[in-house]
């Protein structure tokens, strides 16, 4: 079944943050909007731990000029989830979640007779496909990618990662009560990761290529992983590279020589690569090394004439130089060269 699903002006791809954001600029701009997003609203917040407490300050993730009050000095990911559902709500913002979008295609669609015309013909047909399998075409005049960080895992290349016990991504240690885990990776989401789930009542080792934890680790955070990296509370591997993950182990190369851990659970915590498939298929160019898409960093607009960026998809291999804080003025960005 197919179901033609009208004509917006901005069509966004991805209700994150910058996607709800670039929404809000369209509609105060007085044009049409609709947000698709595979998962539900905010999915990749949805899926941060648990009890994850944000690094930044509340009006620092505040989008649409609307206060995000809260009771302590940095929001959690509760207080997120309940800020961008209340937002959303009352911009009355048209966001189809579990819809992903398939494909897009350059065409221009007229107005039927008797139809009033909307602010701008359209552009683009852009096919997606809800998850009960109903197909949808809507045309747009402007799309805008702001797919997130959170869908394409860094993936370590190498056999058993796709077994049913490893998992890429964390959410709370509950499950991992007196079992053996693996966490693998060394920047803030695996020692975070580490850290709950030793709280939690798991024996953990970390895994990391480097001879370290990274640096950019959290200061606040640094001293307790560091500390329970010296009292043995938590165990490490560090200049170590995993060779393969099987039913119940994970098998290493450190510098030692070659060595066999326990592993009930796996946790690869090696970051994401953006999704550039769907830009990559109208013809945007994307860096071979940076990753990062063509794009004017002023209107956020790519060399395909109707196709916008927003948020962190634009800084491409590098997820640390665009945030909500930053990336959640690129709506407004879009909507002023759009409205020229």
């Amino acid at each position: 079944m197919q179901e033609h699903a009208g004509l917006v002006d901005v069509a966004v791809v991805g209700a994150g943050p910058c996607g709800l954001a670039a929404a809000i600029a369209a509609r105060r701009a007085g044009l049409s909007a609709v947000l698709f997003d595979r998962g539900c609203l905010v999915s990749g917040i949805a899926g941060y731990p648990t009890y994850m407490t944000f690094f930044s300050t509340a009006e620092r993730l505040e989008i649409g000029g609307v206060p995000f009050v809260v009771a302590s000095d940095k929001p959690t990911r509760r207080d997120a989830l309940a800020y961008y559902r209340a937002v959303a709500t009352l911009y009355d913002l048209d966001v189809r979640q579990y819809e992903t979008v398939e494909s897009l295609r350059a065409v221009r669609v007229d107005p039927r007779p008797g139809q009033v015309e909307p602010v701008r013909a359209a552009r683009w047909l852009i096919a997606s496909r809800t998850r009960h399998g109903v197909a949808r075409e809507t045309a747009a005049h402007a799309v805008v990618m702001a797919t997130g960080y959170f869908g394409r895992p860094n993936r370590l290349g190498v056999p058993g990662e796709d077994l049913p016990h490893v998992r890429h991504g964390y959410t709370e240690g509950h499950g991992a009560w007196r079992q053996d885990v693996v966490v693998i990776g060394g920047a803030n989401s695996a020692v975070d990761a580490a850290l709950e789930l030793q709280h939690a009542g798991a024996r953990v080792t970390l895994v990391h290529f480097a001879e370290s934890v990274d640096a950019n680790v959290k200061p606040w955070v640094r001293p307790h992983i560091e500390g329970r990296l010296r009292d043995g509370s938590i165990a490490a591997r560090f200049g170590t590279r995993v060779q393969r993950i099987g039913p119940g182990v994970v098998e290493l190369a450190t510098p030692q020589g070659p060595e066999t851990l326990p592993a009930d659970q796996v946790y690869v915590m090696t970051g994401y690569l953006p999704e550039t498939g769907l830009l990559a298929s109208v013809g945007v160019p994307v860096d071979p090394e940076s990753g990062i898409p063509s794009h004017d960093p002023l209107t956020m607009a790519t060399p395909v004439p109707g196709v916008y960026l927003a948020g962190v998809i634009a800084s491409g291999n590098q997820a640390n130089r665009i945030f909500i804080e930053n990336g959640r003025d690129h709506g407004d960005a879009i909507v002023a060269h759009l409205t020229r």
